[in-house]
């Protein structure tokens, strides 16, 4: 099982995302207080439906819950699908620990 946690600071949220293989898919379950957010929770990803962007199931799920265009959530679910399809090594996430957006001052 892949767990990761999102930092939406800019919307004041955590979210908890558990991503687990089940066959051809991954399952995700998110703990989170967002209603959009908890609206992808239980979504089942099939792993060859996370390579595009444009054709992403997951990018398509987040869009049909409302989740906002800046939201940084469908991209940790991503990232807990190919972790948990092998497409990522967990080592090399382990590694990095983290993947930040930030908002340089003028």
């Amino acid at each position: 099982m892949t767990k990761l946690t999102v930092h939406s600071n800019v919307c004041d949220y955590i979210h908890k995302i558990h991503g687990e293989q089940k066959g051809k898919n991954v399952l995700i379950n998110i703990d989170t207080s967002c209603k959009k957010v908890k609206n992808l929770s239980g979504i089942e990803v099939p792993k060859m439906e996370i390579f595009n962007i444009k054709d992403n199931f997951v990018m398509q799920k987040s869009q049909e819950s409302r989740c906002c265009a800046t939201c940084i959530v469908p991209s940790g679910i991503i990232h807990a699908c190919w972790i948990e399809s092998g497409f990522m090594a967990e080592s090399i996430a382990n590694d990095a620990r983290n993947i930040c957006i930030e908002f340089d001052e003028e």
